[in-house]
This record gives structure tokens, C-alpha cells and sequence, in this order.
């Protein structure tokens, strides 16, 4: 294994059979390569049907291979040393519901092989530190969906793993709450903890993860730092005060015509402009002052995160 990656996924491939007279080959994963840098939040991305959760059970030993070589820590994925340094956050996970949060916490811990000495000197700092300081004593039978969501993430960080998986770990989290769960898990990486993330919200991942891979129909179609995929578009937004004929005529100067224009009550007008290279972009600067037109500010667009995917998904059904 590379010492800079903790999972190593090389053309890995499974195929489920379905049907009992008509057998069929159902392929979930197609050849699927990436790596996952030590101490990053990776976000892995992709429509329903996409191949995630399978691939997700195959890093974990939970479904086996059919061909292709996925490593974590260097072994094989499933191996029991591999597993033990994983903390792992199921979608749709399930707490038994005659559980508080403080017996959860004791439950999952010991399934990780710790002490019940050990968790009750942790669990109190643990539960402030996703929000539930004062739900330990309370049954999980009165927690929302959101609170078993904090709680789910507790149990996967209880036994201080090395690599957290996490499957929609905001799913049901108000905004505030989503807001705290990033600041968790920038925390751990902060620490050294490498994040696996799978999730539908694309904000959420644009705010959290260092790197995507971007799945559809069993295959990666990219695999990128989310800089990369959200660098500035070719449009300009500005924001002026004039007259917005003499706008109109400043921007028709320097071939752009019926330019977007909106007014603000403070008497300054938003503009967006598709421009060409930096030449371009100097031209229509100069066509604005030399008709004394004041720029209050001039700044590229950016490509959000799910523009890049919807582009790159749309490509795969296209």
C-alpha cells in the first residue's frame, strides 16, 4: 500500500446473480479504480443505482469481490485488522430502541472490543462533542432522526478508528446540526482521521470534502479534488453604478449584447457576462470607465459541485 493512501481500489468488479429459472448477471461495480489519501474527506458521489453502497460493502467485507483488488491499510478489504481500525456509520442505521444514549454508546464499544471502564470515561465528551450532552440517561425511543444521526456518528468515532466510513451521515439533520457535523469531522481530520463519505447532498460535500470520485452505472467517471471540479466558469458577475443604457452601450462596445441586467433598490445594477480570455475581460473594464460607469465589484463565477455532476452523470445516460 502506498503510504499515502488508506484505501486502494484497482479495476474492482462484482456481479450479482438474480432470478432462480432465468438467472441474470446483474454488474454493480465495472472496473472501478481510485485511491483515498490518508488524513483526507473523501466524498464519493453518484445517482441511485450507481454501484456506492455495493462498493461500500466491499471495502467493509460486508459482499465479497467477484474480480479486481481492493485494499484497506494495506489488506485485503474485510480483513479482520482492516476492520478493526474502521468506525462505520450505516445508512438507515438502527439503534435498539430500549437503549439510551449513554447504553448505545456502552453496546457498540464493547462490539469493538473495549472496556465499559474505558467508554464511561469517554462517552460524556463524546456525546458533547455531536451535541447530546444532555441525552445520555434519555431512551434513543425519544431521540429524532436527526439526534440518531449525532448518535450514530458517536458510536463510529468511540473507539478513536483510524478511517470513519460514513453513508449519509446528515440525512434528517436540521441546518444547524449539519453545520456542527462538518465542524466534527473537519475536527477528526485536523487529528489525522481519514473520512470516507457518501452522500446525495452535494452542498455537503462541496463543504466538507477535500476529494470526490463521481459514480454512475457501476463505473467512476472522475475521480478529483473538489476545487477542480467547482473552478471558475467563463462568467462575470458585476455590480455597477450608471445608467443602464449607458451599460448596454459599454457592453455592446466589446461584443456583448443583450447582456443580463438587474437593478438593486440602492441604485447599483448586477450584471452577468459570458467573457472570453483575460484580454476580453480587461476590454470591457475599460469600455465601463471610459463611459464613468463605477465598478463596485467584478468576480468570476464558479462551477458548483453539482453542475459537475449532473454534467458528468447526464454524459453516462447520454
Amino acid at each position: 500500500m502506498s503510504s499515502t493512501s488508506v484505501i486502494q481500489v484497482d479495476n474492482l468488479r462484482k456481479t450479482f446473480r438474480e432470478g432462480f429459472f432465468r438467472r441474470r448477471d446483474i454488474q454493480a461495480l465495472k472496473g472501478v479504480s481510485f485511491d483515498v489519501p490518508r488524513g483526507s474527506i473523501f466524498g464519493l458521489l453518484g445517482p441511485n443505482g450507481a454501484g456506492k453502497t455495493t462498493l461500500i460493502k466491499v471495502l467493509l467485507g460486508i459482499v465479497r469481490r467477484s474480480s479486481g483488488n481492493a485494499t484497506v491499510f494495506g489488506f485485503t478489504a474485510g480483513h479482520r485488522k482492516a476492520r478493526q481500525q474502521i468506525g462505520y456509520l450505516p445508512e438507515n442505521h438502527r439503534i435498539p430502541r430500549h437503549l439510551t444514549g449513554h447504553s448505545a454508546l456502552e453496546y457498540y464499544g464493547c462490539l469493538s472490543g473495549m472496556s465499559v471502564r474505558v467508554i464511561k470515561q469517554k462517552r460524556e465528551e463524546l456525546l458533547d462533542t455531536v451535541g447530546l450532552a444532555e441525552w445520555g440517561t434519555t431512551s434513543v425511543s425519544k431521540y429524532s432522526k436527526g439526534m440518531l444521526q449525532r448518535l450514530g456518528l458517536a458510536q463510529a468515532m468511540l473507539h478513536e478508528p483510524e478511517l470513519i466510513v460514513l453513508d449519509e451521515p446528515t440525512d434528517g439533520v436540521d441546518p444547524v446540526g449539519r453545520t456542527e457535523i462538518r465542524a466534527v469531522l473537519k475536527g477528526l481530520q485536523q487529528q489525522g482521521t481519514t473520512i470516507f463519505l457518501n452522500s446525495h447532498l452535494l452542498q455537503e460535500v462541496e463543504l466538507t470534502c477535500d476529494r470526490v470520485a463521481i459514480m454512475a452505472k457501476g463505473q467512476v467517471k472522475t475521480v478529483a479534488d473538489v476545487t477542480e471540479l467547482t473552478k471558475p466558469g467563463a462568467d462575470l458577475r458585476l455590480r455597477l453604478i450608471g445608467a443602464r443604457e449607458e451599460v448596454t452601450q459599454a457592453l455592446t462596445s466589446v461584443g456583448i449584447n443583450y447582456p443580463q441586467m438587474i437593478s438593486d433598490p440602492d441604485g447599483s445594477i448586477n450584471v452577468r457576462v459570458t467573457t472570453g480570455d483575460q484580454g476580453h475581460v480587461d476590454r470591457i473594464v475599460d469600455a465601463l470607465r471610459a463611459r464613468s460607469i463605477t465598478i463596485r465589484s467584478l468576480e468570476p463565477t464558479r462551477n458548483s459541485l453539482e453542475e459537475a455532476f449532473l454534467g458528468l452523470v447526464r454524459e453516462s445516460t447520454g
